[in-house]
């Protein structure tokens, strides 16, 4: 940078991974970026948060009560880990769907339900290839409408495919709703499928996922480095946008109540920093917060477009209830084998299957021998299109099956720990919330989450890129196009890049620079250069 040349001023709306990931991205440039990040909450990580535990009931200190893990396709969230000496630990996944014989099914062994649909799985084999090769035409068709056009029964619909698209794109119960494409994608796409389609029982094998870190530490550890390399943290602190002009962002801003009694998850941020009376002149603005948040803190500042855009967010409110009620649990769920769950092993594969599923359990470095399911859904009688959630974390995460070691048994029922989420608060007369005893719940956390419906994609997505970077303004977060916390990673680096920040391709790999490289044309519409900077 020539003497000269003024440092670019940046301002950083929000402290989750989309944010994190923009400031990591621009602190590669001190001489070229001044950044400041803002954060209204009292934690930096967003909804990527720890909790403690009673390690001497559990058999862990701690548990990742929020986001939990991903796929092997998560390259830029496993090099963020990396950097600062986090690994993600490998686990076989085990699902299972519905209660009772006569809903039953699992990736794990058949069952009598997956007998019974057989025609109806092979069916959705040559339907997922009529969407794959009319993914304009069919892509954008809600599910549920594509489901009933090609005639599958309701019992297929939503024993099988709805639910399966909303544990794997925590679509919740507007999953009846995102587009056909997203279940293309979901056994086609490299960046996205965990399971090649199986015409006998659909979900064929144990694929790999990860789990993560301890999160709360990872962030602070990313955050104090991020300090140290010049990038400003406020915290407990609340923005207002004032002004956007030619010349860039005037933000006013204060702290939001009193400074955090317990800040061990942060370094020592500036929640000591007294209310801001003037406001602050920066030269662009980057907003990692939820689309309706952004239209909110741009108030009557925001364009025609940014809110029209915004505003075609859809956002729901979800409890998840962290507890030790194995009684409950097993009360909704179906998490033990039992013979009466199993079809007949009529073929090789299933033999090995079935034979797989009864073993003795015990535990290994990558999961579990035996069935041990770890993700959970079941649909409500009164209403099939609705669901429930859940995880065994014991299961799960991986911090617990060290402390078992690999050749012992599992812990006890009563000593697992579970997570149950209940969706959509205007949905509350079907939750089973008051099932759970008061005595074994852990916490519970409300989260403001967005669905992906079909008009997302229709209306957000490809107009993304006709309000990134205009007014000095840029957007990240995982609503931008999928949520997953890899593409919140991915967003806050393409904004950190529009503002002329290099890409990291030795540091995430090949695979992560052809995602960042497609993430990059469709919600911004400029191509990757590599090896050039874009510095306007």
């Amino acid at each position: 940078m020539a003497p000269s040349q003024k440092k670019k001023s940046v301002a950083i709306i929000g402290g989750g991974a989309a944010g994190m990931s923009c400031a990591a991205t621009l602190a590669q440039h001190p001489d070229k970026f001044s950044v400041s990040l803002f954060e209204t909450s009292t934690h930096i990580g967003g909804q990527a948060t720890s909790i403690d535990i009673d390690e001497s009931r559990y058999g862990a200190r701690w548990l990742n009560d929020g986001v939990q893990g991903g796929s092997a396709i998560f390259r830029h969230t496993f090099g963020f880990f990396r950097r600062y000496g986090y690994e993600p630990q490998e686990v076989k996944l085990q699902v299972s769907f519905g209660k009772g014989r006569d809903s039953f099914w699992t990736n794990v062994f058949p069952s009598p339900l997956v007998d019974e649909l057989s025609q109806e799985i092979k069916k959705l084999g040559r339907v997922l290839n009529w969407i794959k090769y009319l993914l304009p035409i069919l892509g954008l068709i809600p599910a549920k409408l594509l489901l009933h056009m090609f005639r599958f029964s309701r019992d297929f619909s939503n024993k099988m495919v709805l639910p399966l698209l909303a544990l794997f794109l925590g679509t919740g119960n507007q999953t009846p709703n995102v587009p056909s494409a997203l279940l293309e994608r979901l056994f086609d796409d490299p960046n996205m499928r965990l399971w090649d389609y199986d015409p006998d029982t659909l979900l064929p094998n144990l694929p790999s996922m990860y789990t993560f870190p301890n999160l709360g530490n990872f962030y602070r550890d990313w955050a104090s480095d991020l300090q140290s390399k010049g990038v400003e943290f406020r915290i407990s602190c609340e923005v207002e946008v004032v002004e956007r002009g030619s010349t860039g962002v005037l933000l006013r801003t204060k702290k939001k109540g009193q400074p955090p009694q317990n800040t061990s998850n942060v370094p020592h941020l500036m929640h000591e920093r007294p209310d801001e009376i003037e406001p602050e002149h920066f030269d662009e603005l980057v907003l990692c917060v939820q689309a309706d948040d952004a239209k909110k803190l741009l108030g009557k500042h925001a364009t025609w477009k940014e809110k029209f855009i915004l505003g075609g967010v859809r956002f729901y409110n979800d409890i998840t209830v962290t507890h030790s009620d194995s009684e409950y649990f097993q009360s909704i769920f179906e998490n033990r084998f039992q013979k009466a769950l199993c079809a007949d092993a009529t073929t090789t594969s299933r033999k090995d299957q079935i034979s797989f599923a009864t073993s003795e359990p015990q535990c290994r470095k990558d999961g579990w021998v035996g069935f041990q399911p770890m993700y959970f859904v079941h649909s409500f009688p009164s209403d099939p299109e609705k669901i429930e959630m859940g995880f065994d974390c014991t299961n799960y995460q991986h911090q617990f099956r060290s402390s078992v070691g690999e050749g012992n048994p599992p812990p006890k029922q009563d000593q697992h720990v579970f997570q149950t989420i209940f969706l959509n608060d205007q949905e509350k007369h079907l939750w089973t919330i008051d099932q759970i005893k008061k005595g074994k719940i852990i916490g519970k956390k409300w989260w403001h989450q967005w669905g992906h419906r079909w008009s997302h994609y229709l209306r957000v997505v490809p107009l993304m890129m006709f309000i990134n970077g205009k007014n000095h303004t840029f957007f990240g977060g995982s609503w931008t196009l999928v949520n997953m916390h890899e593409v919140a990673c991915v967003s806050g680096i393409a904004a950190a890049y529009r503002l002329g920040a290099t890409y990291d391709s030795n540091g995430f790999g090949e695979f992560a620079e052809d995602f960042f490289s497609k993430y990059l044309l469709l919600t911004h519409g400029v191509r990757y250069k590599p090896n050039e900077q874009q510095l306007r």
